[in-house]
């Protein structure tokens, strides 16, 4: 048997492991809640960031109230951002490119179209290179799509000649959003029937081609329909740049893309050698990428511009600005002086129904900011995922449907108030 002096150090040593092996499973317990509080913490800002980077990029005119302060916590996020994406990791984006196609890529010259008796294109030439990046800018409905065929040679003109060039290889973003089949998951939608994909000529598994969209493994095994509308988005631009080709095509690319994403599509788009033709309303993402403009200026007449969406406005106000010192002399003075007459500060009546929607504004925006605050914490939870995926997937693509109506809104009352104040919207 054991003596009492025997037993009483293997009391201690075993009174000490416990308290030791407990104080290492509290230390672990803290840290592994320290680190999870701060995941769910950022899942909201993240959301937030999104939102303010929308409303900073999409210049509009009449934002100038309570800007300031919006600009400055928006610059104070991406900080806290930037500090969080080093552990996170980032998308890494690859696009495969075809041979190249011929020096010239598609030469208009007097090209003119119509439907139905209007004008859509009249008289346009252009010569469009390799390695050119356009963008093509005009209000909805204007004809931008059938800019881009004609430049394509997908349609003929009415009258004047296109010159299409050789070995073009055409990539559509837009026409992939239709081709998602909702009930494949993304491992076959990139690559049907094999476990790899060809990437500039080097085999890649298609797991980790999807881990550089940011898709985790468990997401690459979901279904298409379980996405969210930025993870839909994310797989289209996935499945566009596994495939070869020498032109792009890329029609709003940059709706539901969260800010990691879209900085990395604007870095792959500056170093393709290929040639892109981009519809896009987000003036910044224009600025950045494309080498020139091609602009519709009304009555089916377009300008080609080189730079991005800042020059081709410089460019255009230039422009009217000689057109109008060329206008008759007695006209112009006494438009000048009867718009200064119209103009300087004055407050505008709002009319009736424009009233009742401002006095209504301010509840609107409140019952948006509660039903997103709403959202935030059951999304955080995250509970609902493991209940109904269905209702999960649900309630994401409402989290993003609320920011863009609580902006929508806000830019609204902007537009509103400015009106009252008398200045232009």
């Amino acid at each position: 048997m054991l003596s009492d002096v025997t037993i009483q150090p293997i009391m201690f040593v075993v009174l000490f492991a416990f308290l030791a092996g407990g104080l290492w499973i509290g230390w672990t317990l803290a840290v592994t809640g320290t680190v999870l509080l701060a995941l769910f913490r950022d899942i909201p800002l993240d959301k937030l960031l999104a939102q303010e980077e929308v409303w900073i990029r999409k210049g509009v005119e009449a934002r100038r109230t309570r800007s300031v302060s919006r600009i400055e916590r928006l610059k104070t996020m991406r900080n806290e951002r930037a500090e969080r994406r080093e552990i996170q990791g980032n998308v890494r984006m690859d696009v495969a490119q075809a041979e190249k196609s011929g020096k010239i890529v598609a030469e208009l010259t007097n090209v003119t179209k119509s439907y139905d008796g209007r004008v859509i294109v009249r008289d346009f030439s252009a010569t469009l290179m390799r390695g050119d990046k356009v963008g093509l800018v005009g209000p909805n409905g204007v004809g931008k799509t059938t800019m881009l065929k004609l430049i394509l040679g997908e349609i003929a003109p009415d009258s004047g000649q296109i010159r299409v060039g050789t070995n073009l290889q055409v990539a559509y973003f837009d026409q992939m959003r239709a081709q998602l089949d909702p009930e494949r998951n993304l491992l076959d939608t990139i690559s049907p029937g094999s476990d790899w994909i060809e990437i500039n000529g080097t085999r890649k598994h298609v797991m980790s081609y999807l881990g550089d969209f940011l898709f985790s493994p468990e997401r690459a095994r979901s279904p298409v329909k379980s996405l969210s509308g930025g993870e839909r988005n994310r797989l289209l631009l996935a499945r566009l740049f596994a495939r070869p080709a020498n032109v792009l095509v890329l029609d709003e690319p940059t709706n539901d893309l969260d800010i990691p994403t879209l900085e990395l599509l604007e870095e792959l788009l500056e170093e393709y050698s290929g040639t892109v033709f981009l519809v896009s309303h987000d003036r910044t993402f224009l600025d950045n990428v494309v080498t020139s403009v091609i602009a519709a200026e009304g009555d089916g007449n377009w300008r080609e511009y080189v730079g991005g969406f800042t020059d081709w406005q410089v460019q255009s106000a230039r422009a009217a600005a000689l057109s109008a010192q060329h206008a008759p002399a007695d006209v112009a003075p006494k438009e000048a002086a009867s718009a200064t007459r119209r103009g300087t500060n004055r407050t505008v009546k709002l009319s009736y129904k424009e009233q009742r929607e401002l006095d209504g504004l301010p509840e609107r925006i409140a019952a948006l900011e509660n039903e997103q605050k709403d959202a935030a914490a059951r999304l955080e939870d995250g509970s609902i995922f493991v209940k109904d995926p269905a209702a999960g997937a649900a309630l994401s693509e409402r989290f993003e449907a609320i920011e863009l109506e609580l902006l929508e809104a806000l830019e609204r009352w902007e537009v509103l108030e400015a009106k009252q104040r008398g200045e232009s919207a």
